[in-house]
């Protein structure tokens, strides 16, 4: 049988501003319909996404953290966030829309590493 790819995708944009982190959770909700071994990353800006405090509203858009929300009900329950970029932009692990795994510097690299297909948007 063959192994599925390793899937990573990675979310450096804010929520709103672009069509980059609609756009992004699009493509993994569809490699999650077709059964992918798929991780999501949220680097920088990225970690924006996780807020629990946002409204799209504000900009006429949905919120996108409602959406995530969606990710493990898709079977994505592989959710990552650099640990560093939490607390610069004034976030923390209790207060996300979703629960997710710091990762160092190190460990980011790793996750790379494994991925056989990588999607940054």
């Amino acid at each position: 049988m063959k192994r599925s790819k390793k899937l990573l995708f990675v979310a450096r944009s804010a929520p709103y501003g672009s069509a980059r982190a609609r756009t992004l959770l699009d493509v993994v909700l569809a490699a999650a319909v077709f059964e992918q071994d798929a991780a999501m990353l949220f680097l920088g800006d990225g970690v924006y996404q996780l807020s629990n405090h946002q409204d799209g509203s504000a900009v006429s858009a949905k919120t996108l953290g409602k959406s995530l929300a969606a990710l493990p009900l898709y079977g994505i329950g592989k959710l990552f966030a650099e640990a560093a970029a939490l607390p610069e932009r004034g976030l923390e692990l209790g207060e996300l829309a979703l629960p997710v795994e710091p990762l160092c510097n190190r460990q980011i690299r790793e996750l790379f590493e494994r991925a056989d297909v990588v999607f940054n948007l």
